[in-house]
């Protein structure tokens, strides 16, 4: 299975993933954030059809795409790493979280025996102002440390890379460890999430499936 693959694509379908847990834990002054809601939503009707939510794919997106063998390639040579791509040498495009069914993570590399590799190819005004913060954006944190629940992984470098740059601001390195307090954390709320979704899923099927419920 190949990451953006048919096959992976349908391995998803209805579950968590880890770039969308920010979704999750998104609250507002006033309790849980519209963006939360939008996300069960669309886990439900993903779950009801079978069928993977149609995603835009905006043009810095597509650049992204297209940069990640380039950034990753930066990494290696600077780190001189390995990285071994999802999918191949019997590595995972696709990691099912080892105790929570409906959710799982695709890192963006693997690194040794206990490592992984999240890259991101941004705007140019976001690359800068990663370089000028020297940390890792902050939704990204979660991202990471929920990759590193479903792979076991002790930790993960984040890179962000921009080719636009001079050679010496291309490509920033971070690495996040596992945060054995964060992580618990993440997995309560994301198993509260899908109880949740389980509830209004099931009161649908009740009001507009009744054949199927009783059977």
């Amino acid at each position: 299975m190949e990451q953006g693959s048919p096959e992976w694509h349908a391995a998803r379908v209805g579950k968590v993933t880890g770039s969308r847990v920010c979704e999750v834990m998104a609250r507002i002054k006033t309790g849980w954030g519209a963006s939360r809601a939008n996300y069960m939503a669309e886990l439900i009707a993903e779950r009801l059809t079978g069928v993977a939510a149609e995603k835009f794919t905006s043009g810095p997106m597509q650049w992204g795409s297209a940069t990640e063998d380039e950034a990753r390639a930066a990494y290696q040579f600077e780190t001189t790493t390995r990285v071994i791509k999802p999918g191949l040498d019997g590595s995972l495009a696709f990691v099912p979280h080892p105790t929570i069914a409906m959710a799982g993570a695709s890192p963006d590399g693997y690194i040794g025996e206990h490592g992984l590799l999240e890259m991101k190819c941004p705007l140019t005004a976001t690359h800068i102002e990663t370089l000028l913060g020297g940390s890792v954006p902050s939704k990204y944190i979660l991202q990471m440390q929920f990759q590193m629940a479903c792979t076991g992984r002790k930790w993960c470098d984040f890179i962000s890379y921009d080719p636009r740059m001079p050679e010496h601001m291309r490509l920033f390195v971070r690495r996040v460890m596992r945060d054995g307090a964060a992580v618990p954390d993440l997995e309560r709320h994301i198993r509260e999430f899908l109880i949740e979704l389980d509830h209004k899923l099931a009161q649908l099927r009740a009001l507009y499936e009744p054949e199927r419920v009783a059977a």
